[in-house]
């Protein structure tokens, strides 16, 4: 354990901690544009400079590991005035038309220089040209405004094992970008938007609809519905002051009324579709392989996530007959929602108008997908993230934190807390085994409060075994089976739990696959940055909406079991089939 000084506050701390950690165990706050917490630290944008008694030159903060008696200093006139020069070097080369940039005000860059006390560019010159690249649904960049600090290039590489990002030519034509400086759809992106949710400025973000709501709410031909996501309730408040992982479902309720949609529907209705459908279509594949012998696709992966659907079609195509036919829950509500509440309104698809609230810039894309218009029309016609609903309320003048706390609509607004923990990673394995368990033993999943611990929390990859024996006469064939089921979040992960399976060195029933870090909790269109720390935060709210609940498991919504009786039929029934599942295709890995 080095013992070293920071400031004059002696610390110590373990082997291999940098001088940043060091400084921030005593108090001490470095600024720094490049570093990412536990993902990356390359020294890359010179911010973090401080002084080590006895080095030659300034050292960066990120890189250096302490020693035994170390000295640092992190205010000397040497170190401001470097910070200054690198700071205003990366403002002369920086588009600073920040009255209108969605980042003002949420600007990494901004915050510095004005800590740093900067109120001019002192560098003045040529800069970098600008490009703006639309090519997506889901993200734009902006090349003006990138710092180099190659955040993007690291998550997109080494977190999601995705590759659509990189330094392209050198010197004052550096660039980050896909190769060759082309447009994002020409290469492999799964659009998920951890290169957004980690840029420091707003050289990357995600394509703006809140104008196309505008419109919709303005037309009276439109009967406009919004549907807000689980993890939507537990970051929303971020982007009003309120600390991570404060739960504001409520008032999400009552301003989304405020904004003027016609009817305020949950996505949780779906996710416990979701669990009736894919659990349903689980059991049906281990009776397959079980009694009829049959060569059946297994494990069975879950198919909530755009992103890990864009990446299984891209990367392992051979995976996709593994792969849940079940829409997202995000679909599955747009298509009944212009089917069967269309129905009940007396109004036709086409009148109706599905805005989703999602945490994910990628089910922008999923929601253009040309599968995803079963109800005639297209299922969902606009997606907002977190963000761009957290900016649509303060631009209606609403004050989000003196809202009194309301309902979700009827028929699409009731949900159990299984759909609730959809937003956690292994939530959809947790709500899937409780109701699983359930129907084929006839009692409850033997956990303490439902919670499958083992597939709980942010280790990478995760993994659990749970013996069934099948006591309703339907499922009676299985007898003491060992159901084994892994979890894994962020698409790094995800590739090693499928080479593993192919490598025949696992063996897995289910598997749940999460695009972000954390699970949506962690999504890229969630409010800036998500740490670890914001992560759990947001965890624990969702764990707390579930257990608040009178209702946690699928099968017990009401709301879900009418649907069946009046519409759907039964889970994989014609109908359900036609409206609440659909089939992916191999994509060209570019």
């Amino acid at each position: 354990m080095p013992r070293l000084s920071v400031d004059g506050v002696g610390v110590e701390v373990p082997h291999g901690t940098t001088i940043l950690e060091a400084a921030r165990r005593t108090g001490v706050r470095i600024p720094t544009l490049c570093h990412l917490e536990g993902v990356q630290a390359i020294g890359a944008c010179r911010v973090c400079l401080v002084e080590v008694e006895g080095a030659r030159t300034l050292l960066a903060s990120c890189v250096t590991p302490v020693t035994e008696g170390m000295t640092v200093r992190t205010n000397t006139p040497r170190v401001r005035d470097a910070r200054r020069t690198v700071v205003g070097l990366l403002l002369s080369d920086h588009d600073g038309n920040c009255q209108t940039c969605e980042r003002n005000d949420d600007c990494e860059l901004q915050a510095v220089a004005r800590e740093l006390g900067i109120r001019e560019i002192e560098y003045p010159g040529g800069t970098s040209r600008k490009y703006v690249d639309e090519s997506t649904p889901a993200l734009v960049r902006d090349t003006s405004k990138c710092i180099l600090c190659r955040r993007c290039v690291t998550v997109c590489n080494e977190t999601q094992g995705v590759g659509a990002l990189f330094p392209q030519n050198r010197g004052f034509e550096t660039v980050i970008g896909p190769a060759f400086c082309h447009d994002l759809d020409t290469v492999v992106c799964v659009q998920c938007g951890q290169c957004a949710a980690v840029c420091p400025v707003g050289a990357i973000g995600e394509k703006d609809q809140i104008d196309e709501v505008w419109a919709a709410l303005d037309d009276p031909a439109k009967h406009v519905v919004v549907q807000t996501a689980p993890a939507i309730r537990a970051a929303l408040g971020e982007c009003f002051g309120y600390p991570p992982g404060t739960l504001v479902t409520g008032k999400m309720v009552s301003a989304l009324r405020r904004l003027g949609f016609d009817a305020v529907f949950d996505t949780n209705f779906t996710a416990d579709l979701t669990i009736m459908e894919e659990g349903t279509e689980l059991l049906t594949r281990l009776k397959k392989a079980l009694v009829d012998n049959e060569e059946v696709a297994l494990p069975q992966f879950t198919s909530c996530s755009p992103g890990w659907i864009k990446y299984v079609e891209h990367f392992y195509p051979e995976m996709l007959p593994n792969v849940s036919t079940c829409k997202s829950p995000q679909q599955m509500l747009g298509a009944v929602a212009k089917t069967y509440y269309a129905e009940k309104l007396g109004k036709t698809a086409e009148d109706v108008f599905v805005v989703s609230v999602m945490p994910c810039t990628a089910k922008k894309f999923e929601a253009q997908r040309v599968e995803m218009n079963d109800s005639g029309v297209r299922d969902v016609d606009v997606v907002l993230t977190t963000r761009e609903l957290g900016r649509m309320i303060k631009q209606a003048g609403i004050d989000f934190a003196s809202l009194p706390d309301d309902e979700m609509d009827s028929p699409l607004g009731l949900s159990s807390g299984a759909a609730d923990i959809f937003a956690n990673t292994g939530g959809v394995m947790e709500a899937a085994l409780r109701t699983a368990y359930e129907i084929v033993t006839g009692r409850p999943l033997p956990f303490d409060n439902l919670h499958v611990e083992p597939i709980a929390g942010l280790d990478g990859i995760k993994e659990a075994s749970l013996t069934i024996t099948g006591t309703v006469p339907e499922w009676s064939f299985l007898e003491d089976v060992t159901l084994r089921v892994a979890v894994a979040h962020g698409l790094g992960n995800a590739r090693k739990v499928i080479e593993r399976i192919k490598a025949n060195e696992a063996q897995y029933h289910f598997v749940e696959i999460m695009t972000c870090p954390g699970g949506c909790i962690g999504g890229g269109g969630q409010p800036r940055m998500t740490t670890d720390a914001v992560r759990n935060a947001r965890i624990q709210a969702i764990y707390r909406e579930d257990e608040g609940k009178t209702l946690r498991k699928s099968h017990e919504n009401p709301q879900i079991r009418q649907i069946y009786e009046d519409f759907l039929g039964k889970p994989l029934g014609d109908k359900s089939h036609h409206l609440l599942h659909t089939k992916y295709e191999a994509r060209q890995r570019v």
